[in-house]
């Protein structure tokens, strides 16, 4: 038994990378439906999720909008009855610059989406799990940057420290309601968005990769796993968690 077995999960920023492998893994463990939400066509990661033998279906949606997240949640539970588990995993990482020379713009985008949007999927969320009367399982992406400063990247690390402290808040919370919160700290992964963020300089990809002890990139589903088994009744006593999924990174610095 894997533990997620007919559960209807809904996953955000399933498109590509840890989101696209996480909803794949879902249904490979025995989800019986995976919703992906995401900005981006996420059609490739709908049919790799019906091969593995779940329902699947991708929602069109901005989540850092109050009105269109509430949407997506209330469209999960219409069709399918009901959302047992959600991996808030949308984000994104913009470019690297010095601190005094951030942008107001650039940082009210980058909390928008990546600290916001995770507020405003879990309020939706956990507003449904209670009012069906508890129980239940959400895994938020944070990152390595949520527990250590990343030069170059204030907006992303301040964002990233926020998630960690609206898991374990309504982990808190809502665990005499049997709503287990977690957070998952990727390292550096060879996503579509670290992809982009590296370009075409070598010297980038070099320090990503030196940065884990193995010397290497992680992969999405190296991620995925760990997601998977946090929303599982295999971790029915982990809740409050920033559980790091880095190679060791963390530790060699």
């Amino acid at each position: 038994m894997s533990g997620v077995e007919g559960a209807v999960v809904l996953v955000t920023g399933g498109a590509g990378g840890i989101g696209a492998s996480a909803a794949r893994l879902f249904a490979r463990d025995g989800a019986a439906t995976v919703v992906i939400a995401d900005v981006k066509d996420a059609s490739e990661t709908v049919e790799a999720v019906r091969a593995a033998g779940a329902k699947a279906e991708w929602v069109d949606a901005d989540l850092a909008e109050e009105d269109t997240v509430q949407a997506v949640v209330d469209k999960v539970v219409a069709d399918h009855g009901r959302l047992d588990t959600a991996f808030n995993n949308a984000g994104i990482t913009g470019f690297m610059t010095t601190f005094h020379e951030l942008e107001k713009d650039v940082w009210d985008r980058m909390l928008a989406v990546n600290l916001t949007g995770v507020f405003l999927c879990m309020k939706a969320e956990l507003a449904h799990m209670v009012e069906r009367g508890g129980g239940g399982a959400i895994v938020n992406t944070s990152s390595g940057a949520g527990v250590f400063g990343f030069p170059g990247l204030p907006h992303y690390v301040a964002a990233k420290h926020g998630v960690i402290g609206l898991t374990r808040t309504a982990a808190s919370e809502y665990a005499t309601q049997g709503i287990r919160v977690n957070a998952v700290l990727p390292g550096p992964t060879e996503t579509p968005m670290l992809l982009d963020f590296m370009g075409d300089d070598p010297n980038l990809r070099s320090l990503m990769a030196s940065s884990v002890p193995t010397g290497e990139l992680l992969q999405p589903d190296d991620i995925a796993e760990a997601v998977v088994w946090l929303a599982s009744d295999k971790a029915r006593m982990v809740s409050g968690q920033a559980y790091l999924v880095d190679g060791g990174s963390i530790h060699s610095r």
